[in-house]
């Protein structure tokens, strides 16, 4: 069994509708949504707006470093 190697959460800046905003989130996560932006061929920006925007349309919207998360877990999935 592969071990995770722990680290906190680093906070980065990433653009949304022009406006900053700050993220943070931990190693290992940046490092899978990097992979996420570049198998989707877009910028990290573009594909934290998209999550951002997909938490909106529900109910009872996550904040956005959760709702990053949870989009990675269930992309992890195959989901």
């Amino acid at each position: 069994m592969e071990t995770v190697g722990y680290s906190p959460p680093v906070k980065r800046s990433v653009l949304i509708a022009g406006h900053p905003t700050s993220i943070s989130l931990e190693p290992i996560f940046w490092q899978a949504l990097e992979i996420a932006a570049r198998d989707a061929a877009m910028p990290i920006n573009a594909l934290v707006a998209q999550i951002d925007e997909a938490r909106m349309t529900v109910p009872e919207p996550p904040n956005l470093t959760s709702a990053i998360r949870q989009w990675l877990f269930g992309r992890a999935l195959g989901g």
